[in-house]
């Protein structure tokens, strides 16, 4: 056996450490700078137009998960009243079927993707919290919301700052 090349590869790995260790960084410290993301992501929640709903149930009877429920009761002039509207995101696949399927265009995929809880009935969403204005929509399967959306920044794009 020859020892007369030995600790060279220790070397070389040192070298390309140094190398990496001294160039400028690319990857962005995600919570004090965030990324714009796409127009036509599938955030972890949706959005809901309590004006445009009828009450259907199609989104519900599409979901292949079935976390959708929908309670309605007959109003005035025949027409349905939604009493109860609940997503349970904890087991949402983010699929889109439900969004695909709405007839009326009243609910979207949400552009948000921070929703962690720490209990588990926190995942459940309502039909307030999905109604909310402070909800921003997606642009998936919406190419007129898409337009109204930021463009998405990326890490290279970023590099030079």
């Amino acid at each position: 056996m020859k020892f007369e090349r030995y600790g060279r590869g220790i070397a070389k790995g040192m070298v390309v450490t140094m190398i990496n260790l001294l160039r400028p960084r690319v990857v962005t410290q995600y919570p004090e700078q965030k990324l714009t993301i796409s127009q036509r992501t599938r955030g972890n929640e949706l959005v809901w137009d309590k004006d445009k709903c009828t009450g259907c149930g199609t989104c519900s009877k599409t979901c292949p998960q079935g976390v959708i429920r929908i309670e309605t009761s007959v109003g005035d002039e025949n027409k349905y009243f939604v009493e109860s509207f609940e997503v349970d995101t904890g087991y949402c696949i983010s699929c889109g079927l439900c969004v695909e399927a709405c007839p009326y265009d009243a609910l979207f995929m949400g552009y948000a993707y921070e929703l962690g809880r720490y209990r588990r009935g926190d995942l459940v969403l309502t039909r307030d919290e999905m109604a909310s204005e402070e909800r921003i929509r997606s642009g998936y399967n919406r190419p007129e919301v898409a337009e109204t959306l930021p463009r998405q920044t990326l890490l290279i794009e970023r590099e030079g700052d």
